[in-house]
């Protein structure tokens, strides 16, 4: 075994009371790897689901759902997610446990050959907003030549919506503070503001066309008014932030715990790598924090829109 270090939350609260400490990497058998980690992607998940006691969920929690990195190790007669994979190759890896670390073994179907047009960072990134955006394309049904809505397009979540939706012909009307307006417009959007008279802006960019779905990445009182109020079919409205909404209006709502989010999430990972690959699907970065910084990533990301994506990166 080797020594390495992570991040785990050992009580329940916010990132402050996590601790970084030392732990034994297991060596990978049949159908396990082992990653050397280059980058960490940082989520409002990775905060949220230890902020309190969760069924099933056991302390000490390891922090980390994404990473990029080298395989360091392969267990014996193992092919990864993506196929054939040797010591040394680049990989990212989503769906894992503990990706806040600079090395850790995990099941080898979760790792997937790193797209070359990515940095460590970049792709650390990739796959939770991606895999979240996918699903709530998915969910809703959203076609090529229909207008959907987004509630919080420039985000994370959002930019991937933005780019899968501009690929398969969907037009997006994108809610967005008019400072991340450009953001919304570099990947296809059409931006408006949030606030008091949103359903009136979202008509007039609709241009008399109908918004037939929305997807709710916010999750305010207004998004899920708004979305009522705009499109007939409560079965495409999905929301991932306002799960109380969703029970009590009849709408969907989607989250990685869910098993049938889950398997759709595992699904897509190879596709969403692929286009990544072509140059399809880009992840902006605003900053990255050493590994052991890990608590001032997550304050930064709790504060609002920190104009990109966040990574923690190992000391070599």
């Amino acid at each position: 075994m080797t020594i390495a270090e992570h991040w785990i939350a050992s009580s329940w609260g916010a990132p402050d009371t996590w601790e970084f400490v030392e732990h034994e990497v297991s060596p990978p058998g049949r159908g396990e790897v082992t990653i050397r980690v280059h980058a960490a992607g940082v989520n409002p998940a990775d905060a949220k689901h230890v902020a309190s006691a969760r069924s099933g969920a056991q302390l000490p929690v390891p922090i980390g759902y994404e990473v990029s990195g080298r395989i360091s190790a392969l267990g014996p007669d193992t092919r990864i997610g993506s196929g054939d994979a040797a010591v040394g190759d680049e990989v990212v890896a989503f769906r894992v446990r503990g990706g806040y670390a600079t090395e850790l073994t995990v099941p080898a179907e979760k790792v997937f050959a790193k797209p070359t047009t990515l940095t460590h960072p970049e792709a650390a990134n990739l796959l939770l907003a991606g895999t979240t955006a996918a699903e709530m394309l998915w969910v809703t049904g959203s076609a090529p030549g229909e207008t959907i809505l987004l509630h919080g397009a420039s985000g994370a979540v959002g930019v991937s919506v933005l780019q899968q939706a501009a690929l398969r012909g969907i037009r997006v009307i994108g809610t967005a503070s008019a400072k991340r307006f450009d953001v919304v417009e570099r990947f296809g959007g059409i931006p408006v503001t949030y606030g008091p008279g949103l359903a009136d802006r979202v008509r007039a960019a609709a241009a008399g066309g109908a918004v037939v779905a929305a997807l709710d990445a916010v999750g305010t009182d207004e998004a899920i008014d708004v979305s009522l109020e705009l499109v007939d079919e409560r079965r495409r409205i999905v929301t991932i932030a306002a799960a109380q909404r969703a029970g009590a209006d009849g709408i969907q709502v989607i989250a990685g715990s869910m098993p049938e989010s889950a398997r759709f999430r595992d699904d897509i990972r190879a596709e969403l790598v692929a286009l990544a690959q072509n140059g399809d699907l880009v992840v902006p970065m605003a900053r990255t924090f050493p590994l052991d910084e890990a608590p001032a990533a997550l304050r930064l990301l709790s504060g609002g829109h920190p104009g990109g994506k966040l990574a923690l990166i190992p000391s070599s």
